[in-house]
C-alpha cells in the first residue's frame, strides 16, 4: 500500500486594512468641545443673572419729637378732694362738668358694669352703626388708616356715653353724702387729661434744646379723691385739633428738605404704627435745625404724650427693584425724531442716510429711547458722527453730531447683552427703583446682567 505524501501548504499572511471610526471621531470631537468649555468655565469671569421683580423703597429717618398743642392748665378753686366727672382724654364742651371739690373725701365707686352697658342707648347704638356703615362703603385697601379713624369714632362714642354714666353716679353720690360741694365746669370745648407736665405753654417760638432731654422729664397725673390745694393743678384742656411735633434734624437732612422745598412730608407714629401725612417747615435756632410737623387731625390719640417717635418717610417708590450694581451708562448718537421713518420690506423703523455716492438710502435702526423733547437715541452701529440724514418727504437734512449719556441695564432674555434704559426713581445702597413698563424699558420677570460693567454690548452670554 502506497503512502502518500503529506503537501506542505504554504498561506500567505495579508494585514487587515483599518477603517476609520465615525463615532470614535466624534466622540473626540465632543470630548474636546467639553474641556475646552471647561477650561473657559473656570478661567473666564463669571456673569450673574438678575431677575427683575416688582418692589419698592422707603427711606426714612426716625427721631423722637416734642409734642406741642393748645394746652391749658387748670387751677383748683379751693383746697378740699377732687372727684372727677370725665373719664381720661374724653371730648367735653363748654359748659360741661369735670370736677367737683368737697372737703372731705366721698366714697363715690366707679358705675359698675350692669349700669356701664345701660348707657348704650338706642341712639348710641345708631351712631355705632352709623360709623360701621361708613366706614364699610368708603373703605380702601390702600388706605389702612380708615380703620384708625372709625376706631377713634367709636371710642369717642362710647366714651362719651360712659361720661354721662358717670354724671349721673357722681351727683348721686354727692347727693348722699350730704357734703356741700362744688362742681367745675369746662371754660370751652376741648378735651380732658389729668396729666401736667409743666410744659403746656410751649409754643414754636419758644422751645428750646433743653426740652428734648427726657432724662429731666417729670409729670404728675390727678386721680380721683386726692386731695388738692388751691392754685395746684386739678387738670388740663386741650383744644382744637391743631397739634404739632418738633424734631431735631442735622445739618444735612435739614439742607436736603430746604434744597427740595419741602413743605408736607408723611410721617409714621411708632405709638400705634400710624402713617399721617403733616405739614412741613424747617426751624432754625442757635446754630441748630428742627423739622416742624404740623397735623390738623388725631390729637385725641396722643394727647396724654410730650414725646413721641415718629419716622419721616423721605422716599417711599414702588417700581422695578434691581441692583444699583447693573445699572450703566452709555453714549447714543441723538437725531430729531421727524427724521424716523419705515422703509425695506417692512414696518421697522429706520433712518434714510445718504453715502458717499449722495444716494439716499434706508437703513433700519435699533431704537433705545425717544425722549419727552422728542430726541432718538441711537448707537454706534447704526450711525456715526457726521452721518448726513434726509427728513422724509423733505429736502432738509440733518447731520449728526453730538451723543448723549442714558442711563440703562443690560437685558440678556435672549441670551446676549441688549441694553435697556431705565428711570431711576429712587435708590438705596443696594438697589434702586426704576420705572416699570416704560417704552424701550424693562418689564416685570425681565432677566439682565447683575453687574453691568462685566459685558459689553451684543456680547453672547449663553
Amino acid at each position: 500500500m502506497a503512502l502518500k505524501k503529506n503537501k506542505s501548504i504554504s498561506i500567505k499572511k495579508y494585514k487587515k486594512k483599518r477603517e476609520l471610526n465615525l463615532g470614535i471621531f466624534l466622540f473626540a470631537i465632543v470630548f474636546l468641545y467639553l474641556v475646552i468649555m471647561i477650561i473657559l468655565y473656570f478661567t473666564n469671569d463669571k456673569i450673574s443673572a438678575y431677575e427683575v421683580r416688582e418692589g419698592s423703597i422707603v427711606r426714612d429717618n426716625s427721631y423722637t419729637g416734642l409734642v406741642i398743642r393748645n394746652e391749658t392748665v387748670v387751677n383748683a378753686e379751693g383746697d378740699g378732694y377732687v372727684s372727677f366727672y370725665q373719664n381720661e382724654n374724653a371730648k367735653v364742651k363748654k359748659g360741661a362738668k369735670i370736677y367737683a371739690l368737697t372737703p372731705k373725701e366721698i366714697n363715690a365707686e366707679e358705675p359698675s358694669a350692669e349700669s356701664t352697658q345701660a348707657v348704650l342707648t338706642e341712639d348710641t347704638q345708631a351712631g355705632i352703626v352709623l360709623q360701621i356703615q361708613k366706614f364699610n362703603e368708603n373703605y380702601a385697601s390702600s388706605d389702612f388708616s380708615s380703620v384708625y379713624l372709625l376706631k377713634n369714632e367709636v371710642t369717642s362714642l362710647l366714651q362719651n356715653a360712659l361720661s354721662e354714666t358717670k354724671t349721673q353716679h357722681l351727683d348721686s353720690a354727692l347727693a348722699n353724702s350730704g357734703m356741700e360741694a362744688s362742681v367745675f365746669s369746662a371754660a370751652q370745648d376741648g378735651v380732658v387729661s389729668y396729666t401736667v407736665d409743666g410744659l403746656e405753654s410751649l409754643t414754636k417760638e419758644s422751645f428750646t434744646e433743653d426740652d428734648f432731654d427726657r432724662m429731666e422729664y417729670e409729670s404728675t397725673t390727678m386721680s380721683d379723691r386726692m386731695k388738692v390745694s388751691s392754685g395746684t393743678p386739678v387738670y388740663k384742656l386741650v383744644a382744637g385739633e391743631d397739634w404739632s411735633v418738633i424734631v431735631p434734624l442735622d445739618d444735612e437732612t435739614a439742607k436736603e428738605l430746604e434744597e427740595k422745598e419741602v413743605s408736607s412730608i408723611k410721617v409714621r407714629i411708632d405709638k400705634d404704627s400710624e402713617t399721617l401725612n403733616a405739614g412741613f417747615s424747617i426751624i432754625q435756632r442757635e446754630g441748630k435745625y428742627y423739622g416742624c410737623l404740623d397735623f390738623n387731625n388725631s390729637m385725641i390719640r396722643y394727647a396724654e404724650d410730650r414725646y413721641l417717635n415718629v419716622e419721616l418717610i423721605l422716599e417711599d417708590e414702588s417700581g422695578l427693584k434691581i441692583p444699583k450694581s447693573a445699572v450703566i451708562q452709555e453714549d447714543f448718537f441723538v437725531i430729531p425724531r421727524d427724521y424716523l421713518t419705515t422703509g425695506g420690506n417692512s414696518s421697522s423703523e429706520g433712518i434714510l442716510k445718504e453715502d458717499a455716492e449722495g444716494n439716499v438710502v434706508f437703513h433700519e435702526v435699533d431704537i433705545y429711547n425717544i425722549s419727552d423733547e422728542g430726541e432718538v437715541y441711537l448707537s454706534g452701529k447704526d450711525v456715526s458722527k457726521g452721518d448726513i440724514l434726509i427728513k422724509p418727504e423733505s429736502s432738509e437734512t440733518y447731520t449728526v453730531n453730538g451723543t448723549k449719556k442714558l442711563d440703562g441695564v443690560y437685558n440678556i432674555n435672549k441670551g446676549y447683552a441688549v441694553f435697556r434704559k431705565v428711570t431711576i426713581l429712587c435708590e438705596n445702597d443696594e438697589y434702586c427703583i426704576v420705572q416699570e413698563g416704560e417704552s424701550y424699558g424693562l418689564y416685570n420677570y425681565d432677566h439682565i446682567v447683575q453687574d453691568g460693567s462685566s459685558v459689553d454690548p451684543e456680547e453672547v452670554v449663553y
